[in-house]
């Protein structure tokens, strides 16, 4: 594991801080005329406006904000925020932090309900959202036994506001008054409350302290090179746990981000901020570099594309790399910067990675989970195998445990970045946190070279009749291959409705692209064609496969599944529906 770290750090140098007031104070000192973030404003006709914000002018903000909280008695308290990605969040997240407070960040799509649970579980002194959440903030306020302080953060009229709380604490700093400067820093106590994707009922509360997401921001400073002239565009929600440590791996690297406008716009955005760094989840990579094809097919291009990657692959060999040359088109609907996309929550396509990378583009995966705040192991140009998610990061020991005949068992891991527990939660905790291993519920292999093959999720494994173990992502693999495949989910169900539960029968669900379902004259394909179409692929799969794990049953839909907001399909809700539809004849 040490030679391992000691291998990337010459390659790529990390700082390591030990609380956020040092981070803050070192981003300020290496990139302070630097830009930071690039902030766009809409006027009230089509007129767009942008506004750059120096690692200067944003470290001013992060502790006029915090001073403003010490002025009015509110540091060091629990302070939740909710709403879309954007300037103030980062703001009020670091200067909680630098503060010695304690951030709880909240889904902004999170229901009533769910969002009044959160509130009174985390048992928050402050909320902080946006204008889009402020009912239903002001809404739970009132049922809640402990009234919260409500700051808006991106509301210009009014009060409460969190530029009003910014000013003031100018006023106070301008006056002389450090004392949130010094206020005291608990490194290794709780510092962010994160709640699991989930229901009300089951949804944990992961307990992370500032050493936790500080070694593990080092490791990823190791890992991943960031460049400071790199535009990023925070494409995935702050309040998860893998968007907001990629936050700080950008301000780290002394990058600038830009906000994305939303999922129809990535495009667009990507061409208007010239963004080089992309992080985002493999369903969006995969969708993008399939648009690409799609593209380069319908303009008449197809065979002069494949002539340009037979050439750039063997003057690659030559180590002359012509790829943003030879493929310039591509990369201006790109926005002609794009050189880096990243991606976690699941496993991406090697077919994907392998195919942006022929045309000059890197595409690299990390793995983690909340627990570990995020990251256990990532890809890198010195580390990376088609199939793997890399090694374990330089901080972190990786084994795995309970090993069966066929080389698969569950990952376990211990490091600095290990979770301190679910909060309130002293029975969940035991079950993940056993002798300082996390046991993350992944299955996997390690080959001998160490890197690490994800399998699939413990839960998810299907156990058939006789014995055998199907793990479903390695059989939706193979049909996200499939050109028209926007989603995929294979899943068992008993084979008669009502039947014996441990005789199950494989099931495929496959919601279709409608724009890649068409026929060779350009028009739309019948939704019998279309079922025709992926039953047929479903039958040629099955044709490479060992008979138990042929799948016998097929979903074709267009309509999307029931997801995370970090896009990962929640099996169990989609099982439900499914489940549902079977039982009323409708399947």
């Amino acid at each position: 594991m040490r030679e391992q770290a000691e291998k990337l750090d010459r390659i790529l140098k990390s700082q390591y801080y030990s609380d956020f007031r040092q981070y803050l104070n070192g981003i300020r000192s290496q990139y302070a005329d630097r830009r930071a973030f690039v902030l766009k404003k809409k006027g009230p006709g089509k007129e767009v406006s942008y506004t750059d914000i120096t690692y200067s002018m944003f470290c001013g903000d992060v502790e006029a904000f915090g001073s403003g909280l010490a002025a009015r008695g509110l540091a060091q308290k629990r302070i939740a925020i909710t709403g879309s990605n954007c300037y103030h969040w980062v703001v009020a997240y670091l200067a909680i932090l630098c503060g010695g407070g304690v951030a709880v960040p909240l889904d902004k799509n999170l229901p009533y309900d769910e969002l009044l649970m959160s509130l009174r579980r985390s048992e928050a002194d402050v909320v902080i959202c946006d204008s889009e959440r402020a009912p239903l903030v002001a809404q739970a306020s009132e049922e809640l036994e402990k009234k919260p302080v409500r700051i808006l953060m991106n509301t210009e009229e009014g009060e409460g506001l969190m530029t009003s709380v910014i000013e003031e604490g100018r006023a106070v700093r301008a006056s002389g008054d450090r004392d949130y400067d010094t206020l005291p820093i608990d490194t290794t106590g709780p510092a962010v409350i994160l709640f699991t994707s989930g229901t009300t009922a089951n949804a944990k509360a992961v307990l992370l302290s500032q050493k936790n997401i500080l070694v593990n921001l080092y490791d990823m400073g190791t890992c991943e090179e960031i460049l400071p002239d790199d535009v990023n565009m925070a494409f995935l929600p702050f309040h998860h746990s893998f968007g907001s440590a990629g936050q700080l791996v950008m301000l780290n690297a002394g990058a600038a981000t830009a906000f994305c406008d939303g999922l129809k716009y990535i495009q667009r955005n990507l061409v208007e901020y010239k963004i080089s760094v992309f992080v985002c989840v493999p369903l969006l990579i995969e969708a993008l570099y399939k648009k690409i094809l799609q593209g380069v097919e319908k303009s008449g291009k197809g065979d002069t594309f494949r002539k340009g990657l037979k050439i750039s692959d063997f003057l690659l060999k030559l180590h002359i790399d012509v790829r943003r040359k030879l493929f310039k088109d591509v990369h201006a609907q790109l926005g002609g910067a794009l050189r880096l996309m990243i991606s976690g929550a699941s496993a991406l396509d090697p077919e994907t990675a392998k195919g942006l990378r022929r045309i000059g583009i890197e595409s690299l995966q990390g793995y983690g989970m909340t627990e570990s705040a995020p990251v256990l192991a990532a890809e890198n140009k010195e580390n990376r195998k088609a199939g793997s998610v890399g090694k374990s990061m330089p901080s972190v020991e990786i084994r795995v445990a309970d090993v069966g005949d066929d080389g698969i068992g569950e990952l376990i891991a211990r490091g600095g970045n290990v979770m301190l527990g679910y909060m309130d939660d002293p029975e969940e905790t035991a079950k993940v946190l056993r002798d300082g291993w996390l046991h993350t519920g992944d299955l996997c292999r390690i080959d001998d070279d160490g890197y690490i093959f994800l399998c699939g999720r413990r839960k998810n494994v299907i156990v058939l009749k006789n014995g055998k173990n199907v793990y479903p992502e390695e059989l939706e693999a193979l049909f996200e291959a499939l050109p028209y495949t926007a989603e995929v989910m294979v899943f068992g169900l008993p084979r008669a409705r009502g039947g014996d539960d441990n005789d199950l029968a494989l099931w495929v669900k496959v919601v279709y692209d409608p724009a890649a379902m068409t026929g060779e004259d350009g028009q739309p394909l019948s939704k019998e064609q279309i079922e025709e179409t992926v039953r047929a692929d479903m039958d040629r799969i099955n044709d490479g496969l060992p008979q138990y794990k042929h799948i016998k049953n097929l979903i074709v839909t267009d309509e999307p599944m029931i997801k995370t907001t970090t896009q990962k399909v929640k099996r169990r809700d989609e099982i439900a529906r499914i489940m549902e539809q079977r039982a009323a004849g409708e399947l």
